[in-house]
């Protein structure tokens, strides 16, 4: 039991982080655009298949990221499409969007790949970055070098996330038109412009964190592979308050939680127990922050 609380788990925490962390924050920018994003599991889903079945035929997982970051901005223009365009419900148009990634993704592996031995044998992998200097050194080398360059990716994407909402115009702009639409209206900008834009900044984001999770952590594809990782980036977001730095934060208590799911696999208990971890870390994440939001609101009122 003692050796299942070491360095290694957190390696992994980092590693299981990332589709997590990536995801999360595509979903801030549209959280911050007033438009709750259900699909982002199916984005990331999508991103994830189509990934493996670049680097299967091109044997380029350059061009592998460069496709999954493309079909998730397709799927978000979809999406986009509905909510924008024709004013669906976010919920029922991001539903949509997510069973249709389960059910295409679902018929297009069973159609290309009669034996899953044929998909893995083609893969080409993203590969590991070893920082020159840091990986000998003991610690900190296993802790902080020999991951997949898009973790390190999604690490300067939290900073980028940052300066681009709070240091830019078009961040001001996206945080205007969730706060007053009808404000940010009256001063030339277009609200729907704006929610659709960031709704493809969601999707470009959800296409790199399936490109992880299928050829950065697995190297592989199969049915649903996403398992609930969009709706814990959904939970993500309402944890860190749709901060950039919050939710890093919450996006590695996330992973953590799942890394110790899996290492718990080792010391008989039962397997149902372990995996519902992450989702009872879920769950019980949404309750405290529901419960910080009341206190918040039930303080301002007694103030006013």
């Amino acid at each position: 039991m003692a050796g299942t609380f070491n360095l290694s788990l957190l390696v992994a925490a980092i590693r299981l982080t990332t589709p997590i962390l990536l995801a999360a924050l595509g979903g801030l920018f549209t959280q911050q655009a007033n438009v709750l994003n259900i699909a982002l599991e199916g984005m990331m889903l999508s991103g994830a298949f189509t990934a493996v079945a670049v680097s299967f035929f091109t044997h380029s997982w350059v061009m592998a990221i460069l496709a999954s970051v493309l079909v998730g901005l397709i799927m978000a223009w979809i999406l986009g499409a509905f909510v924008v365009r024709f004013k669906a419900l976010n919920v029922i148009a991001g539903m949509a969007v997510n069973l249709f990634a389960s059910g295409f993704t679902a018929f297009l592996l069973r159609t290309i790949w009669t034996n899953k031995s044929e998909m893995t044998q083609g893969l080409v992998g993203i590969p590991d970055v070893v920082i020159p200097g840091l990986c000998n050194v003991p610690v900190l080398g296993e802790l902080l070098s020999g991951y997949s360059f898009l973790v390190y990716i999604s690490i300067v994407l939290v900073f980028v996330a940052q300066f681009v909402l709070y240091k830019t115009k078009l961040g001001l702009r996206i945080r205007a038109v969730g706060e007053t639409p009808q404000a940010a209206a009256s001063l030339g900008v277009d609200p729907d412009r704006i929610r659709l834009t960031s709704i493809l900044i969601s999707g470009a984001l959800c296409g790199l964190a399936g490109a992880h999770l299928s050829l950065g952590a697995l190297c592989m594809f199969t049915e649903n592979m996403t398992a609930g990782r969009g709706f814990m980036a959904m939970a993500v977001i309402f944890f860190g308050d749709a901060d950039p730095y919050k939710v890093a934060i919450g996006a590695f208590l996330f992973g953590l939680a799942e890394a110790i799911s899996m290492r718990l696999q080792s010391v008989g208990l039962p397997s149902h127990f372990i995996i519902m971890i992450p989702y009872v870390f879920t769950v019980v994440s949404l309750i405290v922050v529901s419960i910080n939001k009341m206190k918040a609101q039930t303080r301002k009122s007694s103030e006013s």
